[in-house]
């Protein structure tokens, strides 16, 4: 066969060794360049995610750290003093008082909330009617959220001359002023959590509604009892959804603020009964204009917070049960 029919079967055949393999390869440059133009496109369009964590996320966080160790008081110029701060809190009747207040509010509010909300799951997977308009009563308190007027309701609910003594006292019973006395006044805020255990009710359902129904089936068929059932069945398989609710509950139990605030008039009373780490570090930054030592005050929350999560996760290799776990 001729060079000129060769060339026309395959015009790179008649070129140079280096010439074909430099046409071969410029498809996979021309590919390359697009693959570069599709990234540089999705970074432009993450760029304002990557702004906001910046600007709202990670700046605080730096500046919080350093103001942590001055002394600040949102007027003048911080003054750097170290650890003084930390060194302070070792001190502070008030700090240790909102410590005890706060782990006393997070170790009866998550447990609390999470077997209500589990109970009530339990009870709208079993056929219950009407089942969509009791869904969205028992989710409503939730979708409310910690709101100040929730806060006043429940505050106005608990007062001494209020609706729940009314109730009381038509069974002869003469409630206490529940607020305002530091015997009972943390106790209602513990209670206002408990009753908006709508969020994790959803999760509970959902995680209800993937377990087969199958191994009720075999469960039965080997007279297993109910409890039994619940025992052996459900718990291990709703475990990981149980852990998910328990994480996000120390979470946001800690953080907890609204209801505190509102209930004792900001002072975190009676008797500091009320005073969350929350509210103390509030009246630090913004009443007493101290705000290295609210900064202070945020960062062991955060470092509190941190280690009971972790935690959380060092143990649920003990009682979590995955599907691919061996």
């Amino acid at each position: 066969m001729s060079k000129k029919l060769i060339a026309e079967a395959n015009p790179l055949a008649a070129l140079s060794p280096r010439a074909a393999n430099a046409g071969s390869a410029k498809k996979p440059r021309q590919g390359q360049g697009y693959s570069a133009r599709r990234g540089r496109i999705g970074l432009l369009f993450l760029a304002p995610w990557f702004v906001g964590i910046l600007l709202l996320v990670i700046a605080p966080l730096i500046a919080s750290a350093y103001f942590s160790l001055t002394d600040y008081d949102l007027i003048t110029r911080p003054n750097f003093i170290g650890f003084d701060n930390y060194e302070r809190m070792a001190t502070d009747d008030r700090f240790w008082q909102s410590m005890k207040v706060t782990g006393t509010y997070v170790l009866f509010s998550v447990p609390f909330t999470l077997i209500a909300s589990l109970a009530v799951a339990m009870l709208l997977k079993g056929g219950l009617k009407a089942l969509s308009f009791f869904r969205l009563v028992f989710y409503l308190p939730s979708l409310l959220g910690a709101s100040v007027a929730i806060a006043v309701v429940w505050r106005q609910m608990f007062s001494g001359d209020g609706l729940i003594n009314g109730l009381l006292a038509l069974v002869g019973i003469d409630g206490p002023a529940w607020v305002s006395n530091p015997d009972y006044s943390l106790g209602t805020v513990i209670l206002l959590a408990i009753w908006q255990f709508g969020s994790p009710m959803v999760i509970f359902l959902a995680g209800l509604k993937q377990i087969p129904e199958s191994l009720y089936d075999a469960a039965a068929l080997d007279g297993a009892s109910r409890i039994q059932v619940f025992r052996n069945v459900t718990l291990p398989l709703l475990s990981p959804v149980i852990f998910f609710n328990l994480v996000l509950g120390f979470i946001n139990a800690f953080q907890a603020f609204t209801p505190a605030f509102i209930i004792s008039g900001g002072s975190g009373g009676p008797a500091d009964s009320n005073l969350f780490i929350t509210l103390y570090l509030f009246q630090q930054g913004f009443g007493a204009l101290d705000m290295g030592y609210a900064a202070a005050l945020a960062w062991v929350l955060v470092i509190v917070v941190g280690l009971v999560t972790a935690v959380n996760f060092a143990l649920q290799k003990y009682w979590v049960f995955y599907e691919d776990r061996t």
